[in-house]
């Protein structure tokens, strides 16, 4: 099911809108890395024990495994929702950190 998002919304908690995009889009990204380092990680496990990596047929395991990712919320809806609800900190990089 796709939910829009407001704008709206976010501009209520944030001076600048475009930095909160900049900055959530930025989360989202964080957020998307980690589930997919975290998935990479259980699917070896799973498939660790597993010699023919070739052979076409079905892991109960590895499918019950993707549903469950699947039915998580998108990392998108997660950055905005922590963004309005929890706030996120962030800083401008100086030319010093550049």
């Amino acid at each position: 099911m796709i939910r829009p998002q407001s704008l709206n919304r976010i501009k209520e908690h944030t001076p600048n809108l475009y930095e909160a995009v900049v900055v959530a889009a930025r989360k989202a990204r964080r957020i998307n890395n980690d589930t997919k380092l975290e998935f990479s990680t259980l699917l070896g496990t799973i498939n660790a024990g597993h010699e023919d990596e070739f052979e076409d047929r079905e892991n109960p395991e590895q499918l019950k495994l993707s549903l469950e990712f699947e039915k998580r919320e998108k990392p998108h809806i997660q950055a905005i929702n922590e963004l309005v609800n929890e706030g996120i900190e962030y800083r401008f990089k100086t030319e010093k950190e550049r």
